[in-house]
């Protein structure tokens, strides 16, 4: 199943209420799930990005669609971002002409 690498910054709104951050990222989960997507794990970070998750998503539009819907919900804006693991790149270094 491909992996999403899914960056998080808080919003005006998200930083105001940063102590519900943990009830938060327990609801993305149950969303992901609803989804079909897996949560393998997530880190709250230092520096421009506050939340860093890494997800399991059948494909790009379903990645797509969570992230959309959790944006919406105005306590962060994300940026997904499909990850390859080495053999997965190694496939498509094979195909370059």
């Amino acid at each position: 199943m491909p992996t999403y690498v899914v960056l998080a910054s808080f919003t005006e709104k998200g930083a105001h209420d940063v102590k519900d951050t943990v009830s938060r990222a327990d609801k993305f989960k149950e969303m992901a799930k609803k989804a079909g997507v897996t949560v393998k794990d997530m880190y709250w970070t230092l520096g421009p990005t506050d939340v860093v998750t890494i997800c399991e998503a059948p494909d790009d539009e379903t990645a797509t669609s969570l992230s959309m819907s959790v944006a919406a919900r105005g306590f962060v804006r994300t940026q997904t971002l499909r990850a390859f693991t080495p053999s997965e790149i190694q496939k498509i270094l094979d195909r370059l002409v």
